[in-house]
């Protein structure tokens, strides 16, 4: 059990920074939640990323298939990496409407 809260928390915070830091050189405040997804599904298919322009059909269908079968647990872990990235992205906003001209 403490692992898994520190999974979520590791998830959290890795997730929160690597936003964070992407946020202030990019100043693309909502770029990490969209790369997120796609970064997620990198970690689970175990497939080539060069396939989904090769063969988009059953590479897309393995996709599934792996999102799909992952646990319960798996998803608690990448919520908290994608609540992660949607609260850096609030606190970038924050931080640039209070005049931080770096963020």
């Amino acid at each position: 059990m403490i692992q898994a809260f520190v999974e979520v928390i590791l998830f959290f915070v890795m997730f929160f920074g690597l936003a964070f830091i992407l946020n202030m050189l990019l100043r693309r405040t909502w770029l990490m939640s969209g790369l997120y997804i796609i970064i997620i599904i990198i970690m689970i298919d175990g497939v080539s990323t060069i396939e989904y322009f090769t063969n988009p059909k059953s590479t897309f269908s393995i996709a599934w298939d792996k999102l799909t079968g992952i646990g319960a647990f798996d998803y608690i872990v990448f919520l908290a990496g994608f609540i992660g990235t949607i609260v850096s992205g609030i606190v970038i906003k924050k931080l640039r409407k209070s005049g931080y001209q770096m963020f």
